[in-house]
């Protein structure tokens, strides 16, 4: 089992620099986080500054927007697109393929029980997500 994206599993993580920018209308985002964020907004230049931004820096600035009416309807798609991005590149396929059928868990102390697991509750949908990526992969 992955019990958390810290250390050796760090890569799992969407603080985690790509290999290859996520680019979307013109904008290059390093980092999942980024593009993730930036998708809360509708606003090409909020858009733009985000991209700019350090993963963490990305997180903080987003907790501040005006949050697009549709987000809640979106929010999952917007993630699944950014793992499917990450995870088509090395050397993030291969490492994923190779956690074999593991449990993967985006354990966190943060208190994200929709993303993740915090003090053993939480829905985890990032990494039922990583999962469902890494089997589609397999399948291939």
């Amino acid at each position: 089992m992955i019990a958390d994206f810290q250390g050796k599993n760090r890569w799992l993580s969407n603080m985690c620099r790509l290999t290859i920018p996520l680019v979307y209308q013109n904008i290059e985002y390093w980092s999942v986080e980024n593009f993730y964020v930036a998708m809360k907004t509708t606003d090409i230049e909020i858009r733009k500054h985000i991209a700019t931004l350090d993963p963490i820096s990305a997180k903080k600035f987003g907790r501040s927007l005006k949050i697009r009416s549709d987000w809640e309807q979106i929010k999952l798609n917007v993630m699944r697109d950014g793992l499917d991005f990450k995870f088509s590149q090395e050397p993030f396929m291969s490492k994923l393929i190779e956690t074999g059928d593991q449990l993967i868990v985006e354990g966190n102390y943060w208190g994200d029980t929709f993303w993740g697991v915090c003090r053993g509750v939480g829905d985890n949908n990032l990494g039922k997500m990583i999962m469902e990526i890494r089997s589609d992969l397999c399948n291939q």
